[in-house]
């Protein structure tokens, strides 16, 4: 599945220059400075012109800028990518009720010039989006054009067995459109049409591209007032004929907003939530702090053996942490399943994935977050936290935890 993630490359911050009427566009790189970006595609594939699966694409991107030279700012960025399908031709039906599942995670490290051209080693698979927006060095007037090569860099290792990014060079059609309205608001905009034919070469993988043909359609909304962008939206159609003669079309919409991520200030939630455990008197729950966020640990929650339901008194349980869930509504939530090292490995990934879901569906019913700000992620015994040579270790293992994400 190709992730719709154009949007990956679309932050920056936009300085107007006063003395011309907010017409020249630049990029204007701050150092430490951090931003966040929420994209959410809606997509269908279609394969021979049957559709195979539709579904959403979620991508929850941080971006720091580590270093400022000569106007161009180094970008160290995370992507972080999951998925929910609405239908599905695939042997377990997702519903619109759930919530995402990961999907996967890439890091990148980039630098930007003040016009937008990005310099990127070849190794990196993300941002998709490439060279746009490019602005040029003039004073633009609304209704203006302009034009700017681009690419988009493409993952197909699982999908086609092609290991090293997958290149697809177009030009990209500028026009500055002035004023717009977004949410209620009005910001300066401006839309962005490239289409692509093509028969590339061939590369090695199980299958790959003999031709590509596709239109994007996207408008940019940018926030005067603190030289960020607003918001994003983009239409989009691809079609790959593939080697093996099948034709692979992905289309949809997409839309990216900068949020902003408050300060998270992570002993104080820590000391909050264990306070909170202790009144409540939870057992076997344990609070710290990890990478993305503050995580709530369930070990040794209560399952039938092997299967993803929980024993009866799991339910209050749970019922008390979501209690304390509900006290940080204004962040999302990732719920992991681990398993003890027992059984087979592909075993195991299911039955943490099948775990972590129950909790989800679990926390859905009862409103605590809605499905677009939950992301479930199953490990198998993959990230053991005791030894599981012995059965307290195996106890401890056995577990989901609750991660409060700091975005």
């Amino acid at each position: 599945m190709r992730i719709f993630a154009t949007v990956l490359l679309t932050v920056f911050f936009l300085m107007p220059n006063k003395a011309q009427c907010n017409d020249v566009f630049r990029f204007n790189h701050v150092q430490g400075m951090k931003y966040r970006i929420l994209s959410v595609a809606d997509q269908s594939v279609l394969i021979n012109g049957q559709l195979s699966h539709q579904g959403e694409i979620l991508n929850r991107i941080a971006v720091e800028i580590t270093n400022v030279t000569d106007g161009r700012g180094t970008h160290r960025a995370v992507f972080q990518s999951s998925q929910r399908f609405t239908y599905s031709s695939l042997q377990r039906m997702y519903t619109a009720s759930e919530g995402f599942h990961w999907a996967g995670e890439y890091e990148s490290v980039f630098e930007r010039d003040r016009q937008g051209r990005l310099t990127i080693d070849p190794q990196y698979f993300m941002p998709v989006l490439r060279n746009v927006p490019v602005f040029p060095d003039r004073t633009l007037r609304v209704g203006e054009r302009w034009s700017a090569e681009g690419h988009e860099i493409h993952d197909f290792r699982r999908s086609f067995g092609i290991q090293q990014p997958y290149r697809i060079p177009f030009t990209a059609n500028y026009v500055y459109l002035g004023e717009r309205e977004w949410k209620g608001s009005s910001y300066p905009s401006f839309s962005v049409n490239y289409q692509i034919d093509s028969r590339p070469p061939a590369v090695r993988g199980r299958t790959y591209p003999v031709r590509i043909n596709a239109e994007f359609s996207q408008i940019y909304y940018w926030d005067r007032s603190h030289g960020l962008p607003a918001a994003y939206q983009e239409t989009f159609r691809i079609t790959f004929e593939m080697s093996d003669r099948r034709t692979i079309e992905y289309r949809g919409t997409s839309l990216s907003e900068l949020i902003e991520a408050h300060y998270m200030d992570r002993q104080r939630m820590i000391s909050e939530i264990t306070e909170e455990i202790n009144r409540l008197e939870i057992q076997d729950v344990s609070v710290r702090a990890v990478d993305e966020g503050i995580s709530i640990s369930l070990e040794n929650i209560g399952f039938h053996a092997d299967s993803d339901r929980m024993l009866p008194g799991e339910m209050e349980k749970l019922e008390r942490i979501a209690a304390i869930l509900m006290r940080y509504q204004d962040r999302d939530i990732m719920i992991s399943g681990h398993t003890a090292l027992a059984g087979n490995a592909e075993e195991r990934m299911r039955l943490s994935q099948d775990r972590a879901r129950t909790v989800a569906d679990y926390l859905l019913e009862r409103n605590v977050r809605p499905a677009n700000r939950m992301v479930i992620r199953g490990h198998g015994a993959e990230r053991p936290i005791a030894d599981n040579s012995t059965e307290e270790g195996m106890r401890r293992n056995r577990r989901v935890e609750i991660t409060i994400l700091e975005n």
